[in-house]
């Protein structure tokens, strides 16, 4: 049977959560941007607009420690960290640019190492995803398969209504729970009339035309015409709920120190520079190719699935203009 709860049960909802001593966490102003944040309340909610960055740093957080380091009576005491301290989280009102990003991560996290301290928080957490009616020209989703409506990822699916409720679906067992757990907060019922989607620039991609293009395209003039303006930032890289780099290092003295985490990019100089001084992404131009053949053929090609959820933010974000829709679509064009 559907079920509805009303924007303010929708907020008492995270008041209760919070009580039971969960992680909440959702769309929030923070100054002058909305980011996802922990939330208190339920007045802490905005679902007004798109936040700044990614909701991915709840699973996969921008630096954490992964274990201590100690000297003592001559030999090294080595802790890790215990993640079974990990508390149970609820990510609150993730349009599906974001809450299908952790399942295209799944993949990559899960395969021949197993990353536990995402694989726990994953584990620990409860998506509830909200179909986007705030979206403007910059996104693409329903370009990369998505849609404004799409409930891949989502626990808990919420869809606006024109009468300011919230038509709800539970899409896995984790959403079957959490309406079970707050019965009182749902009615049943169809609903009114859902708010209208915004209408998107770019119409639906060609996938398997440009991964054949970026096979077949390694070496091309579009890379320099369309990258070297890149000033390798890494905005974009920090920004995007699918991209997943990260170094690791440890930090403090020989004898007392901890080893961590932290997030990278494909765009720095550094990234690939080795030992011996050789860089075989020297210039810009190569470590830009490198972001669009990762996102639309090498991890395709090994997990069967698009490093991108067309969010647009890297679009917003870029300091020099550069329009990853733009270049999908002159991909998607090209005959050869």
């Amino acid at each position: 049977m559907p079920q509805i709860i009303t924007e303010q049960n929708l907020r008492n909802l995270i008041d209760l959560l919070v009580k039971e001593a969960k992680l909440v966490v959702g769309p929030k102003l923070s100054g002058s941007v909305v980011l996802y944040e922990p939330l208190t309340a339920g007045s802490d909610l905005t679902l007004d607009a798109l936040p700044r960055r990614s909701s991915k740093e709840l699973f996969f957080p921008i630096c954490e420690d992964i274990l201590s380091y100690k000297r003592e009576n001559g030999s090294m005491k080595v802790t890790d960290v215990d993640r079974s301290q990990f508390p149970e989280a609820v990510l609150i009102g993730a349009p599906p640019c974001d809450a299908g990003s952790p399942a295209i991560l799944d993949a990559v996290m899960s395969w021949d190492y197993k990353d536990e301290f995402y694989l726990e928080r994953r584990r620990k957490s409860t998506i509830v995803g909200i179909a986007c009616t705030k979206g403007d020209d910059a996104c693409f989703c329903r370009a990369v398969g998505l849609a404004p409506d799409a409930e891949a990822g989502s626990d808990l699916f919420l869809t606006p209504l024109k009468d300011g409720s919230y038509a709800c679906k539970a899409v896995t067992e984790k959403g079957e729970a959490l309406v079970a757990a707050h019965r009182n907060l749902f009615a049943e019922g169809a609903g009114g009339d859902p708010v209208p989607f915004v209408d998107q620039g770019v119409g639906k991609l060609d996938l398997v035309k440009i991964k054949k293009w970026l096979e077949e395209h390694f070496e091309d003039p579009l890379w320099e015409k369309i990258a070297d303006i890149c000033v390798g930032c890494g905005a974009c890289a920090f920004i995007c709920p699918a991209c997943h780099c990260f170094d690791i290092n440890d930090e403090g003295s020989t004898d007392d120190g901890v080893r961590r985490k932290h997030w990278d990019a494909c765009g720095f100089a550094k990234f690939t520079n080795h030992a011996s001084g050789h860089n075989p992404r020297d210039v810009q131009n190569k470590r830009y190719r490198n972001r669009i053949m990762h996102k639309f053929k090498y991890y395709d090609g090994k997990f069967g699935k698009t490093l991108c959820t067309g969010c647009g933010r890297c679009i917003r974000a870029c300091p020099v203009g550069i329009d990853i829709a733009e270049i999908l679509e002159t991909i998607n064009s090209k005959q050869d």
